[in-house]
């Protein structure tokens, strides 16, 4: 067998996902298997349908020769991932995820959102080289999030507190020892974006992490010149509709009459109470939960991706996504968007909605420099957030850990990358 075997622990993976890290983790796995290499992804349908998850019919290609998807469920359903949180183990799935480290011989065992698969003590199964990204902030957050009491980014820790707003029962094994213990298993941390891995060390996180950000297809963008999705012009939100995505800070300047409207793709729990803020305006349509694919559209044609985000994201995904497409991007001047927005000149940040209001009047009265952004803003996903950009790199920081450890195998297999 050619090429190294990996596997991917995470909690969600497409359909049984809600948002980017999910479908991260499948872009990372493809890119690998794409480049002879072999992966064996373990997620938790138990732990998706206890948060109210129900899976999307399957969409886009199927799963590439070299994949393999194991989907974990059993009786208890929810319970299994309470006692998951509670506990900081692997409970009920524990001996089911040993026997397929065992079983697999893999070289190297990768972490992902490990929360409700397996908590803490996941970490410690299998002997292979191990790598650990942080998508959401989990390891210094008990609600992975860093946003306090549902109302504000996080600056300073109030976690019992914060944990009974969110309505999350608190985590004893948080004070225990047990997730430091655990962490020494793994060989490497890696965070999403400058940002995040402040944010971390800023929160006591301790270890050295190396900074890999997501990326998307980096194929050519099929049928640029397609018909738009509407024949008015119009600002584009994607997310989900959730307190710390900030939306209802966008609403008020789509309100009366204007030239553009504001396209809303995502749902959640806002989603009702958002949609009777906007009342009856024309300008502002709610289009749902749309499917990766069915945003290509919706970016290409939009004059702007907006992103009032409120609180500390690990990762902008859909700035990139928007990049992809040569939307330029209206960010909120917070967490990994200034990094993003100053290193590419893809878009214009903000801090008050006085300054969200002069940026969007300036890419509605000025096309040619809106069009300007986008094209800066593509360029920059073609050098930094493709899958040809990232995954040398990501292979890159394997092999160095391997020649430290000694690990022949993957030194072998790797050769000078």
């Amino acid at each position: 067998m050619s090429g190294l075997r990996f596997c991917f622990l995470t909690t969600f993976y497409p359909p049984y996902n809600f948002g980017g890290d999910g479908i991260a983790v499948q872009r990372l796995a493809r890119a690998l298997v794409g480049t002879g290499h072999h992966v064996t992804v373990i997620h938790d349908a138990d732990a998706f349908r206890s948060l109210g998850g129900t899976p999307a019919l399957p969409t886009g290609d199927p799963e590439p020769p070299g994949l393999r998807v194991v989907t974990l469920e059993s009786t208890l359903g929810p319970l299994s991932s309470v006692l998951t949180q509670q506990l900081g183990h692997p409970v009920v799935h524990g001996g089911r995820i040993a026997a397929l480290l065992d079983e697999g011989d893999f070289d190297v065992i990768h972490y992902h959102n490990i929360s409700l698969v397996g908590g803490p003590g996941v970490l410690a199964l299998g002997s292979a080289l191990k790598v650990y990204t942080a998508h959401e902030h989990w390891l210094v957050c008990p609600t992975h999030v860093l946003w306090r009491h549902r109302r504000e980014p996080c600056v300073g820790r109030e976690c019992l507190r914060c944990q009974l707003h969110h309505h999350r029962p608190p985590q004893v094994w948080r004070y225990s020892g047990l997730l430091e213990r655990h962490l020494a298993h793994v060989d490497l941390f890696l965070a999403m974006s400058v940002f995040s891995r402040d944010k971390h060390r800023e929160f006591g996180f301790t270890r050295e992490m190396e900074v890999l950000p997501g990326f998307v297809d980096d194929t050519e963008p099929e049928n640029r010149s397609a018909t738009p999705p509407q024949a008015r012009p119009y600002f584009l939100f994607v997310g989900r509709l959730e307190p710390s995505k900030g939306v209802e800070d966008l609403l008020p300047h789509f309100q009366g009459d204007g030239p553009f409207d504001l396209l809303i793709a995502g749902d959640g729990t806002l989603g009702e109470e958002l949609r009777a803020k906007a009342g009856t305006s024309p300008r502002i349509r709610f289009l749902g939960r749309v499917a990766p694919e069915a945003l290509a559209p919706l970016y290409r044609h939009a004059r702007a991706l907006v992103v009032p985000t409120r609180g500390f994201e690990t990762f902008g995904l859909v700035v990139i996504e928007a990049f992809r497409h040569g939307a330029p991007v209206i960010a909120r001047r917070i967490g990994p968007y200034p990094e993003m927005i100053e290193s590419s000149g893809g878009g214009t940040l903000f801090n008050t909605t006085g300054e969200l209001a002069d940026a969007i009047t300036d890419y509605s009265t000025d096309a040619a420099g809106a069009a300007r952004r986008g094209a800066a803003g593509r360029e920059a996903y073609l050098k930094q957030w493709t899958s040809a950009a990232v995954t040398p790199k990501y292979l890159d920081l394997i092999h160095r850990v391997a020649a430290r450890q000694g690990r022949e195998r993957i030194l072998a297999t790797l050769g000078g990358n």
